[in-house]
């Protein structure tokens, strides 16, 4: 079954259709200092700069192995063209949110005309059409951005986000709805530069900080609303243990689910979303990934293979620290694996 590309071979896996090997890839953050030092291209430059976040992206695919490229490395490009203020981050830390634009209520709350001109959305876009040029037709792109759950959260304020989904349910909702439009517009953009794919990481989603009920309720339908509005394939990661959820979240009409370690058993968690959607992940970003030793990681990888998963990927997140021999062990394991 040679006619698989990397790229034919990821969007089949996620599709659900017969690969044959499972495809190793991130589609969470993947840039690394080792990688910003090897190839010139340092956060927080990288974070605005096309050049630079595409060879930052196009090197953790050439030199560790991982079969897809994935941009940009933070979940904030969306929510800063949207009003919100970026503290940028370092050379390893991620830019945060700091400043939100409607914190007291949606006066004025709309999404700008010019959104897609607006902060680093252009550099984003730009960085795709780079990467495609570089890599050619064969290799999966990875459009990354926050999802709308977290976008909603963080135009009012985490605060005021929980407070209105009890308080004010009209301008919850209001918020969720505005987040959605803005998000997918972003996403086909990203899709139209040349994306394959689009990961949503949604955190504000979690059972850590939402109910199940909640999430069910008023979240759900959102997240359906984005899959099926968004021209590409698309992944849903939501950070924590997703158990209480995972069902619901099989049901939001995302070809992948990427989950971290601490849903516990991979076998499990196929079990519940059946056919609905593909499991993407789980082996740990802080803990396994990061630290290592290489041993555990292939151990780790070994057995999320072993159990079923459809995608081997980092459970998260790639740390800034880890270090490129731990992410190649990662894909030598799923060599091993088939060897």
């Amino acid at each position: 079954m040679s006619e698989f590309t990397l790229k034919t071979r990821l969007l089949a896996a996620l599709e659900g259709k017969p690969v044959d090997k499972v495809p190793v890839c991130s589609v969470t953050q993947t840039g690394i200092v080792e990688l910003m030092d090897e190839v010139g291209a340092p956060w927080p430059e990288s974070h605005t700069n096309p050049e630079l976040m595409a060879k930052l992206a196009l090197a953790n695919h050439e030199l560790s192995g991982l079969e897809a490229v994935r941009v940009p490395y933070c979940l904030t490009v969306l929510v800063e063209a949207m009003g919100c203020e970026i503290n940028m981050g370092t050379k390893n830390r991620q830019p945060s949110v700091t400043g939100h634009p409607y914190p007291k209520d949606l006066e004025g709350a709309a999404i700008p005309a010019d959104l897609l001109q607006r902060g680093r959305i252009p550099a984003v876009l730009e960085a795709i059409k780079i990467i495609r040029e570089k890599v050619g037709p064969d290799v999966p792109i990875i459009g990354g951005m926050e999802g709308p759950i977290t976008v909603a959260s963080d135009l009012i304020s985490v605060k005021s986000f929980m407070k209105w989904s009890i308080k004010k349910i009209d301008l919850f909702e209001q918020a969720l709805d505005l987040a959605t439009e803005a998000s997918i517009m972003y996403a086909n953009a990203m899709v139209e530069a040349g994306a394959d794919i689009i990961a949503i990481a949604d955190p504000v989603a979690s059972p850590d900080l939402m109910s199940p009920d909640s999430f069910k309720q008023y979240l759900q339908s959102r997240l359906q609303k984005f899959s099926s509005s968004v021209n590409s394939v698309t992944v849903l990661h939501i950070c924590g243990n997703v158990n209480a959820i995972l069902s619901y979240m099989a049901d939001c009409g995302f070809e992948g689910l990427s989950v971290e370690e601490k849903i516990g058993s991979v076998k499990k968690a196929k079990e519940v979303i059946g056919t609905r959607a593909r499991l993407v992940g789980n082996v740990s970003s802080p803990f396994t990934l990061l630290p290592g030793p290489v041993d555990k990681i292939k151990a780790d990888s070994r057995q999320a293979l072993a159990d079923g998963i459809d995608v081997l990927a980092p459970g998260c997140g790639i740390a800034p620290m880890t270090p490129l021999e731990n992410i190649k062990a990662m894909v030598a394991a799923r060599d091993e694996f088939y060897a």
